[in-house]
C-alpha cells in the first residue's frame, strides 16, 4: 500500500534532522514506486546502500529509472504519460530534494486514486 505523505514535512524534517530523514524518505519513495508500478525493482534499503557506496553515482542512475517507474504506474492508473526523465535526473545532481519531493507528488497522486 502506498503511504501518502506531506511534502513540507519530509522537507522540514529532512532539514531538522540534517539530512536523516532524507535518507529514509529516499528509501520509502522507492519502496512505494516499486509498489506503484507493481515491479519487483531494487528496494529502498539496496537503493541507498548503492547510492553510497558509489558516491550517488547509482542514485542518478535510480533517478531515471524511477520516472520510468512512475510511468509505469500512472499507466496502469489510466492516466497519460509524463516521461520526465532528464527532469528527475537533473533535479537529482542538483537538488535531489526537489525531485524528491515531485516524485511523492506523484506518489500521493497514486495513494488517492486507490483508497
Amino acid at each position: 500500500m502506498i503511504q501518502q505523505r506531506n511534502i513540507a514535512v519530509c522537507i522540514i524534517l529532512s532539514i531538522i534532522t540534517c539530512g536523516i530523514y532524507g535518507l529514509y524518505w529516499f528509501v520509502c519513495i522507492t519502496n512505494d514506486t516499486n509498489t506503484a508500478a507493481n515491479t519487483e525493482g531494487t528496494s529502498g534499503g539496496v537503493a541507498l546502500i548503492l547510492s553510497i557506496i558509489t558516491c550517488n553515482i547509482y542514485g542518478l542512475y535510480w533517478a531515471y529509472k524511477q520516472e520510468e517507474k512512475i510511468d509505469m504506474a500512472r499507466q496502469n492508473h489510466g492516466m497519460p504519460s509524463n516521461n520526465s526523465n532528464i527532469l528527475y535526473l537533473l533535479l537529482c545532481l542538483f537538488v535531489p530534494v526537489v525531485a524528491w519531493a515531485l516524485m511523492q507528488n506523484e506518489l500521493n497522486s497514486f495513494a488517492d486514486s486507490n483508497n
